[in-house]
């Protein structure tokens, strides 16, 4: 076994193999050496359990496949064939062309980003989306920060540290990766008082639960979930009536949000952010990569003197977002501006497309790779309309699912699809229109289906 170890090289002598093996896209000398000694710790470690010492062609080549892994990213992109349009996990919302122009350019030298050019003098980087935000939603003030948690956090460290915070029982929910409302109000130096019972309250509940240290009313929106049965929750004016009466702002989370109405697509009803600010509500807080379909960001809009208030406080520069947020955002905003949201945002493109447009997409990738087109249901997703679905069809490829969806996720670029009733679904609804090809071609590099001819 001694002697087996004394075999295996030194670490500078297979970090020079290996790097003469490697081409230009070579890491960094002491990376390669960092990768050798790995390399090494598992030849030895094989060694240990009773296996030859690897040779030094062999020890070299494992280092290099080590290297290239270490110079590839990491973040790819991919085609999403989930049916879930707003998915969490493969990144939300996909930007319109006019916000990654709007982000390349911006991004890629200087801008004003703080910096007046009409008065030759420093300016503020929130003021680029404020008035169009205004416009867009009838609020006095708005401001965007780096997602709608951060509003959340942003608003009640400024108004609330220290008193209380009314909710809902109901409302008092966790929504999504471990964000709980009663945590992020423990946080920001808030106490929460819950009011009513978790399926019904009522405004009187909160009226109850005014006092002298009341800071807040806080809606929650159930963008996420939804309760239904015996079930009862305030009306939004009716809070913003109360709050007006009793001195004490009301702060409107709505999630997602939308500045869109859901209805005409065939969709329940969700509240958008023009309703919330026109039925009173003192702040509302939204996602900027959900509905919207811009990059992601926290949006709060409402009345100026509480906005100026979040402005001024020390969170607001720690939770800030970057030029090239900023300009995607505006591209986005000024897609609905220009009333060409559902044309020009992928997301509404996605929503708003026809079974039948969809079948005759499923049935052209199904064509080319010897598939099966099958009905099914699309969602909207990340944590916006929950059990609310769309018709839809997709691509079901002969085969294993599980091994087929495997080598799919593996490929270049990868695919994402779901498994039901026993089969590999590929949902063309959350497709997007130019990756028609590259699903084809990745469903034929994977093996999945006879070909036709």
């Amino acid at each position: 076994m001694t002697s087996a170890y004394r075999n295996l090289p030194g670490v500078d002598a297979l970090a020079e193999a290996a790097l003469a093996r490697l081409d230009g896209d070579a890491p960094a000398r002491d990376v390669v050496v960092q990768l050798a000694r790995a390399e090494l710790a598992a030849a030895r470690s094989l060694i240990g359990a009773g296996a030859a010492a690897p040779a030094l062609p062999a020890l070299a080549e494992a280092v290099v496949a080590r290297a290239r892994a270490a110079t590839r990213p990491a973040l790819l992109p991919l085609i999403n064939a989930t049916g879930v349009i707003i998915q969490t996990n493969l990144g939300r919302a996909p930007l319109s062309q006019a916000a990654l122009q709007a982000m390349r350019e911006v991004g890629q030298g200087y801008s004003n980003l703080e910096y007046d050019l009409a008065a030759g003098a420093r300016g503020s980087r929130y003021d680029h989306l404020a008035g169009l935000l205004c416009r867009l939603t009838g609020a006095e003030a708005a401001l965007a920060v780096n997602n709608n948690a951060a509003a959340i956090v942003l608003a009640l460290s400024a108004l609330a540290a220290g008193r209380e915070v009314i909710v809902s029982r109901g409302q008092a929910v966790e929504i999504g990766g471990g964000f709980r409302i009663p945590d992020v109000l423990r946080q920001s130096g808030a106490a929460l008082v819950e009011v009513g019972t978790t399926n019904r309250t009522y405004a009187h509940d909160y009226a109850a639960a005014i006092g002298e240290r009341s800071a807040l009313l806080l809606r929650v929106h159930t963008s996420n979930f939804r309760l239904v049965g015996f079930v009862h929750e305030a009306a939004l004016a009716d809070l913003a009536e109360l709050a007006r009466a009793r001195g004490v702002p009301l702060l409107d989370d709505l999630g997602s949000g939308t500045l869109l109405p859901t209805a005409p697509y065939g969709l329940a009803p969700e509240p958008t952010v023009q309703e919330s600010v026109a039925a009173g509500a003192d702040l509302v807080t939204f996602s900027g990569d959900k509905l919207l379909g811009g990059p992601q960001a926290g949006l709060i809009v409402g009345r100026a003197a509480l906005v100026g208030q979040l402005r001024k406080h020390p969170l607001a520069r720690a939770l800030r977002v970057d030029k090239t947020t900023l300009a995607g955002l505006e591209a986005t905003l000024l897609a609905y501006a220009r009333g060409r949201a559902a044309e020009e945002i992928p997301v509404w493109r996605m929503i708003a497309a026809s079974p039948a447009a969809l079948r005759a997409r499923a049935e052209r990738v199904a064509a080319a790779v010897g598939a099966e087109v099958v009905a099914c249901a699309s969602a909207v997703g990340g944590g916006s309309l929950p059990g609310a679905t769309l018709p839809s069809f997709a691509v079901a490829p002969p085969g294993p699912p599980d091994a087929l969806a495997q080598r799919l996720r593996q490929g270049r670029p990868p695919v994402v699809g779901r498994i039901a009733e026993g089969r590999l679904l590929l949902d063309m609804r959350s497709v997007l229109e130019d990756q028609e090809q590259d699903l084809i071609a990745a469903l034929r590099a994977a093996g999945s289906a006879t070909l036709p001819g």
